[in-house]
């Protein structure tokens, strides 16, 4: 390759990571915008922490072309419960299964072949769960990322069975909007 190709390529890479990266920052505001707004709620929502302070989600770093497509975080979700009924720890939250026990949802898609970028939220209700492996909601949240397509597969109406938890919930639908980047060499 000669030298204005490399040049070029080098480019046309940064400015794809430099969108991507500013799609990513654009969506945690949202997030943190919507975690402090439930936070005044008169029942105070917090944020699920399972592993920390962040999102949950399905990732791969391995080498199979099957699993190359999971290297960019396509789709993530974030749950939020009642303050009252979660504690932190160690910077991990710590919510005991009930069967009163309803989460709110935020499901973000950022590149998907069958709906453009889009986000659903809404509540998951009536869980329980079978496993002994899933001592907290919070496990329960990566088997869900585990099982999306099928957990999901209608937001609408998810009743969602297997040898590990039940759940129903109902999420709306929304496709996200983000603000024109005027310069494409910033981030700001």
């Amino acid at each position: 390759m000669e030298t204005k190709e490399l040049e070029g390529l080098s480019e046309q890479s940064r400015r794809a990571f430099e969108f991507v990266q500013k799609l990513y920052h654009e969506v945690s505001y949202m997030i943190r915008e919507i975690e402090a707004a439930l936070a005044d709620e008169p029942e105070k929502f917090a944020i699920c922490k399972p592993g920390g302070y962040g999102i949950s989600t399905v990732a791969s770093r391995r080498l199979e072309p099957v699993f190359v497509n999971q290297w960019l975080i396509r789709r993530f979700s974030v749950y939020f419960v009642p303050e009252n009924r979660t504690q932190t720890i160690a910077g991990t939250s710590k919510t005991e299964f009930a069967s009163d026990l309803k989460a709110l949802c935020l499901r973000v898609v950022m590149d998907d072949k069958e709906i453009a970028p889009s986000v659903f939220f809404g509540v998951i209700y009536n869980i329980t769960t079978t496993s002994p492996k899933l001592q907290k909601f919070e496990e329960l949240i990566s088997h869900i990322e585990s099982q999306a397509q099928k957990v999901f597969a209608n937001p609408e109406r998810i009743e969602y069975e297997d040898g590990s938890a039940k759940f129903a919930g109902k999420l709306v639908f929304r496709t996200l909007k983000f603000p024109e980047m005027s310069n494409q060499n910033s981030l700001e």
